[in-house]
Order: C-alpha cells, then structure tokens, then sequence
C-alpha cells in the first residue's frame, strides 16, 4: 500500500490547484486500492483506516483528528473515491495533510499572519465610484465592520483606493485578541485557507464566531467581482477557478466546525 499512498500524497501535496492538476496530467490518477474505510482510534484521536490500515501524512506522519466528526468529514472523501482516487475531490484531506504537516509547527507563526491580514484586509479598501459598486461592497462589508468594532472592539479605519491605510494598534490587538481562542492546528489551517481564499481576515474570524456563514463570507469576498459579472459578464474560465476555490473554501468552513463544534 505504501507506494499506493506515495502516488496519492503527490497528488494531494501542492496547494495550488493548476499545479494539482497538472501533476494530475504528468502521473495517471492512482486507482482506488482499498474496499472499506473506517474511523479509528489512537491516544485519544481520531484516525482513517483504508482497509484496517492507518492513513499517514505525506510527511508520514498519523492523520488523525481531534473530533470524530472531523474524522468523518475524511473518511467521507476517502469513501466516495470510485474506480480512481481523484484529489480534487478531496478538500478536506488536503487541508488536514496541510494542518498536521505544516502548522502544527508552525501555529503561532500562521496565526501571526492571519493578524498580518487583518492590517490590509480586503473589507478596509473602498471604490470611490461608481456609486453603484460603493453600495455594493457597504452591503456586503459594512456589517462584519460594524460586528468587529461593537463586539470585538476592533475598530478599522476604511480607506478609498488602494493606497495603504495603517489600522490603529488597538484594532489589531483587539482582533488578535480575539482570535487567540483558536489554537487547534487544524482550526488555525482553515481560518488561513478562509483568509487567504477571500483576502480578509476579518471574515475568517467572522465566520468562526457565528457572525456569518460560509457562503456569506464567500459573497462578501466577491462583491466586486460580482458587480463586474453583473455589468460586463462573465467567462467560463473565470467561473471555474471560482468553483475550484469554493470547494477549498467551504471545505475549510466544514473542517472548522467539526474540530470546534
């Protein structure tokens, strides 16, 4: 099985979606090796087993999870694999591989960078015209603003433009602050997909708080996107990298809950 699962980590390895797929090109699909996958347990965690086999990391390291409903979420993709074991169709293990190989050591370093994102973060940068899209992002941002500063204490000073605009040290602290509640590597990985996928920490937080869903959040992220589609159109191309990028997204989101929940 080993040589199996190397074939399969090189395919799930690269958190770049055209690099995936064109590793994908390069090296055939590896067909699927294994009829029965099961949740397992060891040291109080949770972990995939392919036919009574323990699944690793890339870096061979155990996959296991802290809940079982995060196991699940897992076991699923490996489950609704068919005659070949597709990675685009395996979001939430590609993340988990990512959390337990790579921000396990690193978590204060990655929730360093989420806090990094709050001080550029996409909600702060306003059009100044048309009038029509002004209103379209005041719709879509003003509200996650408005929850930071009354319920967080954080307040952003917004800017027109792109030009930099520094935030206050108390609106930083005030999101660090509350974002510090979240130490888990696996729910510090999906708060940084969120962010990194819609350009705002801010939503990342806000979805981990209850403030908003994932598709709120996904919404938001796309508001100027969106008046562009609505006054100019859009192309298939464009369509499916969004797509691609909402599957990471809302596997982040469900990967979240399941370790928080």
């Amino acid at each position: 099985m080993r040589d199996f699962l190397n074939d399969i980590h090189e395919h799930l390895s690269d958190p770049d979606p055209v690099r995936r797929a064109q590793i994908q090109m390069k090296n055939p699909l590896p067909k699927r090796f294994y009829k029965d996958v099961a949740v397992g347990q060891d040291a109080g965690r949770f972990t995939i087993e392919l036919d009574g086999r323990t699944v690793k990391t890339p870096a061979r390291r155990l996959l296991s999870l802290p809940t079982r409903p995060a196991a699940e979420l897992v076991a699923a993709e490996w489950r609704d694999q068919a005659e070949v074991i597709d990675p685009a169709r395996m979001p939430v293990t590609r993340l988990v591989n990512s959390a337990l190989d790579g921000v396990s050591d690193e978590c204060e370093a990655v929730i360093a960078d989420i806090v990094n994102y709050a001080g550029t973060d996409l909600l702060c940068y306003r059009a100044d015209a048309p009038q029509s899209l002004v209103e379209a992002q005041a719709a879509k941002w003003d509200p996650v603003i408005y929850w930071a500063a009354d319920a967080l204490g954080a307040r952003f000073i917004l800017a027109e433009g792109v030009i930099h605009q520094t935030q206050p040290a108390a609106a930083i602290d005030a999101f660090a602050a509350a974002l510090a509640k979240y130490r888990e590597p696996l729910a510090v990985a999906a708060l940084h997909t969120i962010t990194t996928l819609t350009g705002s920490a801010l939503l990342a937080l806000a979805v981990a708080e209850g403030r908003i869903d994932a598709d709120e959040a996904w919404r938001a992220a796309h508001a100027d996107e969106d008046w562009n589609i609505e006054h100019w159109g859009s192309d298939a191309e464009a369509e499916a990298r969004r797509a691609a990028r909402w599957k990471d997204m809302k596997a982040a989101s469900d990967l979240f809950s399941a370790v928080t929940g």
